[in-house]
């Protein structure tokens, strides 16, 4: 039996938090209905109760009213994007910690392929126009990376950011708004920084775009259980329900 009550689709209807859990998906298409200051203070309210290493609470969030500089934010992101869809062409995953110099230079050979096939309704096209642009910063002088000396990518230390930004998300579909949160703008850390006046102790860690979605996502598609999950070993018995 479900009792919690989280969140409210697109019509208004209470969701319970299962629902919520299995139909938030991302929404990079909008209305054109503005978005109060007070209700991305809301958001933000209710966002902030995220767990994060030592409860550091890392994260730092820019709420981008200015227009010159969502349309700055824009073209950095764009530009990110067009690699990202250069990445997908040549058949590689993008930005892979794992890329080899021969996948690095195939990848580039499809940049103006992937420029060719920008669209002007696209989402990193109007980025600029979305209701809602967040940049969420995270201070990397008080984040955990245990991972730190691995002689690896480092991931675990986005532990203690990225459960607030989803939390930002699932806010937002309790107020009837849809999301995404995306990294592509990382791609220009420097520049973004920049851009924000971001202290250089700060990681670009998301932009999030919220707003009215056009549509909302109602079933998502994901691996089940047994795929995923195994018992006792990497490779011991699937897990299944």
């Amino acid at each position: 039996m479900h009792t919690n009550i989280l969140s409210r689709d697109h019509y208004g209807v209470a969701m319970e938090l299962r629902d919520a859990l299995r139909s938030t998906g991302s929404v990079r298409e909008f209305t054109n209905a503005p978005v109060s200051d007070h209700v991305i203070a809301e958001i933000l309210d209710d966002a902030r109760f995220a767990p994060s290493g030592g409860n550091r609470q890392s994260w730092r969030v820019i709420v981008v009213h200015d227009r010159a500089r969502r349309r700055a934010l824009r073209d950095l992101y764009l530009d990110g994007w067009h690699d990202y869809i250069a990445h997908n062409l040549a058949g590689l995953v993008p930005f892979s910690p794992l890329a080899s110099a021969d996948d690095r230079l195939r990848a580039s050979e499809q940049r103006s392929r992937a420029e060719a096939l920008s669209r002007p309704d696209g989402f990193a096209e109007r980025l600029d126009e979305v209701p809602v642009l967040l940049v969420v910063c995270a201070d990397i002088s008080v984040l955990a990376a245990v991972d730190r000396d691995l002689g690896r990518y480092q991931i675990a230390g986005g532990a203690s950011v990225y459960p607030f930004v989803w939390q930002i998300i699932l806010a937002a579909r309790e107020r009837g708004l849809g999301g995404v949160m995306t990294t592509i703008a990382t791609r220009h850390e420097p520049e973004v920084r920049e851009l924000f006046h971001i202290p250089e102790n700060f990681a670009v860690a998301s932009v999030v775009a919220l707003g009215t979605p056009i549509k909302m996502p109602s079933k998502l598609k994901r691996k089940p259980v047994d795929q995923f999950a195994n018992i006792d070993m990497f490779d011991g018995p699937a897990m299944s329900l």
